[in-house]
């Protein structure tokens, strides 16, 4: 049995010497497991005011000025991204206490059209930020989730107004095509196309092709997969590398990487593999995506983001590695040759995000650094507890129920023309690969910011 006590360690912070409690964990007992979520889930919510009487719902405190201030608050997109990871919460261990939090907030912020596009949110929209709410909408789907109101939008038909509205933003005219990273020409930052606005593109595309069997959407999954690779985005080594400026045709790669955009595309790739009830394409792509993703994220089999060395980490970075592993997880679930793969280091990660989890005044809250084990690193927010939590959970995944379709259970009601009319699934035949999916999640205020930062990081 692999247990982890996390017994009291001293550290040096600040005014002097304090004593750290920590969370004790035993990996091999599943109760173990789902009180230490709980605990953290507990503390990451103690951040979220939305649910309090005249306070706005689905709404994390912020936004900060620039990602690089980490104590004015959180983005838009983290919220989402938030409330999916509390579905995730339910799914494995059963506590449904936040469940109606995570409706009312993933009804509120839907906007006027249903498609997670809502208008005060709109001078800092980015396609992969309307993505992460639209990913929370298709968990909701997939976990056959408490369905809203027949009057109110419903999950599987928000999940496809996000594929909807951003369809037809496939920009063919540079870099072959691919999606821009923000959602408006208007905003800064909007002639840069990165890997995770394409990611949620074809992870979202890619989930309602198994949801639906609707085949249009896994064309559209599978010709924006084939963008990446011809864009060089994906390289042949299954890097998975930010983005560039359609300046220069997207010539002059950003080669840093960032967790979540080898996550977003393993568990897109895993859909796909599952979808196409075990095509050799699709498996020989999750597995080398996933051996790369352990190289280049798991040293010591520890999950870690390449932010950590100097921690010198935007606010949402410290978020990329609760999306690293809940994707390989759900990964694991539908495409199971990969699950010893992935296990392996999720057990030696969960054991030491456990030991982070050892600051603040209870002595438990929860750092970024799990390679440094108990040895607080001194960072605290939602990014780091959402991280930790996702990590510890998903060690459930094995005995966690599947999840359903449209034909093996599913509940949710569909909208193919949700969002917007521009498109019909039934009838509309995606465009050549010049015009499919692009675009990816950028951490910082424009791309050029990103590329200052971390181009030490960038992969040679």
């Amino acid at each position: 049995m692999l247990l982890t006590t996390l017994v009291s360690s001293a550290w040096l912070l600040l005014a002097g010497a304090r004593v750290a409690s920590a969370i004790e964990l035993d990996i091999d007992d599943d109760e173990s497991i789902k009180k230490v979520a709980g605990i953290i889930a507990y503390d990451m919510m103690l951040e979220y005011k939305g649910n309090l009487s005249g306070n706005a719902p689905g709404l994390l405190p912020g936004p900060p000025p620039t990602p690089l201030v980490l104590d004015a608050g959180y983005f838009w997109w983290e919220a989402g991204a938030m409330f999916g990871s509390l579905l995730d919460y339910w799914y494995y261990t059963g506590d449904d206490s936040y469940n109606p939090t995570i409706k009312q907030a993933l009804l509120h912020q839907v906007g006027d059209e249903n498609n997670y596009l809502p208008q005060n949110q709109s001078m800092g929209m980015g396609n992969d930020d309307q993505g992460f709410w639209g990913m929370s909408a298709m968990t909701a789907a997939e976990f056959n989730f408490e369905n809203p109101e027949p009057d109110q939008p419903q999950w599987l038909a928000l999940a496809q107004a996000v594929f909807q509205t951003q369809a037809p933003k496939l920009d063919p005219t540079t870099c072959g095509g691919g999606l821009h990273w923000q959602a408006y020409s208007y905003l800064n930052g909007y002639s840069y196309k990165n890997a995770i606005s394409n990611g949620c593109f074809f992870n979202i595309g890619s989930r309602l092709a198994l949801y639906t069997k609707n085949e249009t959407y896994a064309k559209y999954a599978t010709e924006t997969w084939e963008w990446m690779t011809e864009v060089g985005f994906i390289d042949k080594d299954y890097n998975v590398f930010d983005g560039a400026d359609q300046k220069d045709n997207c010539t002059e790669i950003n080669r840093t990487t960032f967790s979540y955009n080898a996550g977003i595309f393993l568990l897109g790739a895993a859909t796909m593999y599952n979808y196409t009830d075990g095509s050799a394409v699709w498996k020989d792509r999750v597995e080398k995506l996933l051996a790369r993703t352990i190289i280049n994220f798991f040293p010591k089999g520890i999950a870690t983001e390449l932010c950590e060395a100097e921690l010198n980490c935007s606010i949402d970075m410290y978020a990329q590695k609760a999306f690293l592993t809940r994707w390989m997880a759900a990964s694991a679930k539908i495409a199971p040759f990969i699950y010893e793969d992935v296990m392996k280091v999720m057990r030696t990660s969960a054991v030491a995000a456990a030991a982070q989890c050892s600051g603040g005044e209870t002595g438990r809250v929860c750092g970024l650094s799990w390679g440094k084990k108990e040895q607080y690193d001194g960072t605290k927010g939602v990014g780091q507890q959402m991280a930790a939590m996702e990590v510890i959970q998903s060690l459930l995944i094995k005995q966690a129920r599947n999840i359903v379709s449209n034909t093996t259970g599913g509940t949710s009601q569909g909208d193919p023309d949700a969002g917007i009319k521009e498109v019909d699934l039934t009838e509309t035949t995606p465009a050549t690969t010049g015009g499919k999916v692009g675009a990816g999640i950028l951490t910082v205020v424009i791309a050029g910011l990103v590329i200052g930062m971390f181009g030490f990081m960038a992969i040679e």
